[in-house]
């Protein structure tokens, strides 16, 4: 697949009907034009998120199915192209954008808009968008935005307290990796729940305790934690409850249409309070992150990095479970 497209065109990776990755395929689509308060930027690289994921294949929680063909395209997404998160150089800017100008190298997220599989996108003023680590590859500012700003977003709003305990189940996926650091930094003490092949992985990146799901079940803990972080939603809500102490806060990042309806109507049980929801996508968010990052505390994980080319099989890689890190596809070098 050629990369630069010539006479006002790019190359993509589009999704037109719902499935496996073998839906997907490579196009020639028109290239965007910015208005007068958006930025043209090229992207150099993307991933593929869980929610990437999901939208391919309509694998939605339990109860979304209906509602996610509504809002997303009933036989296949109305957005044929994927990638929620992206990093790239600002190509061009509208008369009235301000914030970034040509040249500069970026990394964002455009949640359900999606786009970061393609050459080229547009960006809004105010959209969540950051200047890139000078230092950072653009393969790692790809990965910066979906894992952290998810993390970030759900840790604030359990409002995590320096010398607090945090449980991560899942602490070596794409959102749980993020966690793990962002709960250090917040000042507490974490406990990472993960495979035996990411141990290590997961301990390096600042957890005091690591717990082996297939030789432990972390539910049978006694209470002892003021946050649990359920990224993996391998256990119901009444055994994560169990470990918490009274005042504590779970963190349900896949829940249902049922469970989530029961959390708004019900958010406090036995004196703890459940917390679903989709994290809002924010540009303080991701400019706290690079901060991080310039500051050398905080890193993103990338599992493999796959060229343009080879996305249809990136997608495979990513639909198997275990990588530990993000999977990021790259368009190339300036």
């Amino acid at each position: 697949m050629k990369l630069d497209s010539a006479d006002g065109h790019m190359a993509a990776l589009v999704c037109e009907r719902y499935g496996p990755p073998d839906v997907l395929k490579f196009a020639e689509l028109p290239r965007p034009s910015p208005g007068k308060e958006q930025f043209l930027v090229r992207v150099l690289a993307s991933t593929i998120t869980s929610g990437d994921r999901r939208v391919r294949s309509m694998d939605m929680p339990q109860g979304f199915g209906t509602l996610g063909r509504l809002a997303l395209g009933w036989h296949g997404p109305r957005q044929a192209v994927l990638g929620a998160e992206f990093a790239g150089v600002v190509e061009a800017a509208g008369a009235r954008a301000k914030g970034f100008a040509p040249g500069d190298a970026v990394f964002g997220i455009r949640g359900f808009r999606m786009g970061g599989h393609a050459e080229y996108l547009c960006m809004s003023a105010g959209d969540a968008m950051a200047h890139k680590p000078e230092h950072l590859s653009f393969e790692g500012a790809a990965a910066l935005s979906f894992g952290g700003g998810t993390a970030l977003f759900f840790l604030r709003r359990a409002a995590l307290l320096a010398g607090e305990k945090v449980l991560i189940n899942g602490a070596s996926g794409g959102v749980g990796m993020p966690a793990v650091q962002l709960a250090c930094i917040m000042g507490a003490e974490v406990t990472g729940v993960c495979s035996a092949a990411h141990l290590d992985q997961v301990r390096l990146l600042g957890a005091a305790r690591v717990i082996d799901y297939g030789q432990e079940d972390f539910t049978l803990l006694a209470p002892q934690f003021d946050v649990v972080f359920d990224v993996a939603c391998n256990q119901s809500v009444e055994r994560c409850l169990s470990v918490l102490k009274p005042g504590g806060r779970l963190i349900r990042l896949q829940a249902g249409l049922t469970e989530m309806c029961r959390a708004m109507l019900q958010p406090v049980r036995k004196g703890r309070r459940v917390i679903v929801g989709t994290a809002e996508e924010r540009p303080d968010h991701l400019e706290y992150l690079g901060d991080l990052v310039r500051q050398g505390r905080f890193r993103p994980v990338i599992a493999r990095v796959f060229p343009f080319e080879d996305a249809i099989a990136a997608h495979r890689y990513a639909d198997r479970s275990g990588h530990g890190g993000s999977v990021v596809i790259t368009m190339g070098a300036l």
